[in-house]
C-alpha cells in the first residue's frame, strides 16, 4: 500500500471540495480557475517567479492551503530551497513591519487618547 504525504493529503482535500463546489456552482469554479490560470502563465514575470510571489502572499495571510499548494508549485517550476525561505521570510518582514507600523501608529494613538497622555506621539 503506497503511503499518502502530508502535501498529497492537503492537496487531495483541496480538490476534493473544488469538486463539490464545481458540481454545485460550476461557473463560479470555471470562473476561478481560469483566471488563476491567466494569472500563473509565464510572462513578464516567470512562473517560478509568480509561485514565490503567491507563497510569500500566502503565508502573510495565513492560507494553509495555498501554503501547501504553491510550496509545491515553487519546487515544481524549480526554486531552490533557498529561494523559498527567501520568499517567506519577505512574508514575515511584512507581517511583522504591517504588525508595527499599526501598534506604533493606530495602538498608540489610541492609548495616548484614552489615558490622556500629555506627550503624545506626534
Amino acid at each position: 500500500m503506497e503511503e499518502i504525504t502530508f502535501t498529497d493529503a492537503v492537496l487531495q482535500d483541496y480538490k476534493m471540495g473544488m469538486g463539490m463546489m464545481m458540481e454545485k456552482v460550476p461557473s463560479l469554479v470555471k470562473s476561478f480557475n481560469a483566471f488563476s490560470e491567466v494569472g500563473f502563465e509565464e510572462g513578464e514575470i516567470s512562473q517560478k517567479h509568480k509561485h514565490l510571489i503567491a507563497l510569500a502572499v500566502s503565508v502573510y495571510a495565513h492560507s494553509e492551503y495555498c501554503i501547501v499548494y504553491h510550496t509545491k508549485g515553487c519546487v515544481d517550476a524549480g526554486c531552490t530551497e533557498v529561494e523559498i525561505l527567501e520568499a517567506v521570510g519577505v512574508a514575515a518582514a511584512l507581517g511583522g513591519g504591517s504588525a508595527l507600523s499599526q501598534a506604533v501608529t493606530l495602538v498608540m494613538q489610541t492609548v495616548d487618547e484614552l489615558t490622556e497622555d500629555p506627550n503624545p506621539i506626534q
